[in-house]
């Protein structure tokens, strides 16, 4: 697995310690509008807060919102590894616990499980803080593509 220099993709991160993600190579992340709690190679960690556009007719964060969260964290961790190949979502698997409605704010963590060749397989747990409830947990599998 060759890696370019991970120094540099994490610091994209870094630099957003604090801040919302503005300007990320991902325009559905920059809809997302997360704020980088912590970045480190493998793991990233960012808080959201729940939008109107983002619930659903309940009034509740949207299952599809969720698993997209999840999903976009999850590429943009196997991004700070640093790898000179691309990667694409293989399959999401999203457990869902509990709602979070407009205005709260969440967080999102992410880690690798393992690390093969050509598939890494990751998670991420999003939590309601101001409840310290956990919300949803994901797992992806995510494919080199060359």
């Amino acid at each position: 697995m060759e890696q370019q220099d991970t120094n540099d993709r994490l610091k994209v991160f870094q630099s957003f310690i604090g801040k919302e993600v503005s300007n990320s190579p991902s325009n559905f992340m920059n809809w997302l509008k997360p704020t980088v709690i912590s970045a480190e190679k493998g793991s990233l960690h960012c808080s959201y807060v729940v939008r109107l556009e983002m619930t659903n007719p309940y009034g509740i964060l949207h299952g599809g919102i969720t698993a997209g969260i999840i999903d976009d964290l999850i590429g943009a961790t196997v991004f700070t590894l640093g790898l000179s190949n691309a990667y694409t979502t293989v399959n999401n698997n999203i457990d869902y616990f509990a709602p979070a409605k407009e205005g709260d704010v969440i967080t999102a963590k992410t880690s690798i499980i393992k690390q093969g060749r050509t598939i890494i397989n990751l998670q991420c747990e999003v939590f309601l803080p101001s409840k310290n409830r956990l919300i949803a947990k994901g797992y992806s599998n995510m494919l080199n593509i060359g």
